[in-house]
């Protein structure tokens, strides 16, 4: 297996944010094992509720709330076909274009 990489903003701010400050701890793993889960695939990530809940060791509905709350955070974005299709999901990292931005 190849080198996985993690921004360091993820480990040094996000992980309080998300955790520290929203008390959502399962996000943050949610957040972490799809980034990693796309690094190590070069694609989107297509994975149900209950997969997802198995893979982090929470329940379906801790996955489903952290889902949300990624969405919302605007961490994540989700592609359907139809409304019973696997969700295919894309990890953001917006700090990167403020990043870019502050540089130009």
């Amino acid at each position: 297996m190849g080198d996985l990489k993690i921004d360091e903003y993820v480990h040094s701010v996000l992980l309080r944010d998300l955790v520290g400050h929203d008390h959502r701890p399962a996000a943050f793993l949610t957040y972490l094992w799809l980034t990693l889960e796309e690094q190590r695939r070069g694609d989107s990530v297509a994975i149900s509720y209950a997969s997802l809940a198995e893979e982090l060791g929470i329940s379906r509905s801790a996955a489903q709330t952290a889902i949300a709350w990624l969405l919302q955070r605007k961490l994540l974005t989700v592609q359907r076909e139809h409304i019973t299709a696997t969700p295919v999901y894309t990890t953001h990292q917006p700090w990167s274009r403020l990043r870019r931005d502050r540089s130009i």
